[in-house]
C-alpha cells in the first residue's frame, strides 16, 4: 500500500484522533496554568497550612509518573468512590500534573520581580490583592511566559498518554491502526508529523506572540 492510499484510507481516523488530542490539550493547559498560579501564590502565602496543600500537591505530581497519576485517575478514584469518565481523567491527570511543574515558573517569577516594584505599590497604598494583580501579576507573567511555552509543548506531547485508558485521541487511533495493518512506519510516521506540526506551528507561534503582547503592555517591547 503506497502512503496516499494509506492516507486515503485512514485520513478520517487520524483527523479525528487529532482534534480528539486537540482538545485534551486544550483542556489540560487550562487545568494546568489554573493550578499552576493558584498552587504558586498559595505557596508564597502567609498561612503555613495553606503553604503546606500547596507544597504537598506539588511534590505528589513532581515525583510521580503521569503515567500512574492517569491510571490512579481512572482506575483507582472509583474504588474510592470518585468516577471519572475516560476523556475528562486524562485531561485532569495531564493538566494537574504539569501545573505542579508551572506551580514552581510561578512561584519564581513573582519573586524574580525587582523589590522596588513591591515597595512602589506599597508606597501608592494599594492592597495586597491590587498589588498583586495590577503590578507583580502582569511583570512576572513576562518572565515566566518563555519556560511556559516549553511546558505548554510538554502539555501537548503528555496528552498521548491518554490513549492507554482508551480515549480515542491521536495516538489511540494511530495504535489502532498499526494494530490492524501493520503499517508501522506510516501510522506512526504520520502521527510524529502531526505531532510536530501542533508543536511547531500552533503552540510555539503563540506562545510567541503572548510573550509580545505581555511585553508590550508593560512597556518592554
Amino acid at each position: 500500500m503506497s502512503y496516499l492510499e494509506f492516507l486515503g484510507n485512514y485520513s478520517d481516523r487520524l483527523i479525528d484522533g487529532s482534534l480528539i488530542t486537540l482538545l485534551q490539550f486544550v483542556l489540560a493547559a487550562l487545568v494546568a496554568v489554573a493550578a499552576a498560579i493558584i498552587s504558586g501564590l498559595i505557596k508564597l502565602a502567609q498561612l503555613k497550612p495553606l503553604q503546606a496543600v500547596a507544597t504537598v500537591y506539588i511534590e505528589i505530581f513532581r515525583g510521580t509518573s503521569l503515567l500512574v497519576q492517569l491510571y490512579w485517575f481512572f482506575f483507582v478514584l472509583p474504588l474510592l468512590g470518585v468516577s471519572l469518565e475516560k476523556f475528562v481523567a486524562g485531561f485532569l491527570a495531564v493538566g494537574l500534573c504539569y501545573g505542579a511543574y508551572g506551580a514552581e515558573l510561578v512561584r519564581g517569577a513573582i519573586q524574580s520581580v525587582p523589590r522596588g516594584q513591591w515597595e512602589a505599590a506599597l508606597a501608592l497604598n494599594m492592597s495586597p490583592a491590587q498589588r498583586m494583580w495590577r503590578i507583580i501579576l502582569p511583570q512576572a507573567l513576562v518572565i515566566m511566559l518563555p519556560p511556559w511555552g516549553n511546558l505548554i509543548v510538554e502539555i501537548l506531547k503528555g496528552t498521548a498518554l491518554v490513549a492507554l485508558i482508551s480515549v480515542p485521541d491521536l495516538m489511540f487511533e494511530t495504535r489502532q491502526i498499526n494494530n490492524n495493518t501493520y503499517l508501522s512506519a506510516q501510522a506512526f510516521g504520520t502521527a510524529l508529523v502531526i505531532y510536530y506540526i501542533f508543536a511547531r506551528f500552533v503552540v510555539t507561534p503563540l506562545m510567541r506572540w503572548l510573550e509580545r503582547v505581555m511585553a508590550r503592555r508593560i512597556g518592554r517591547a
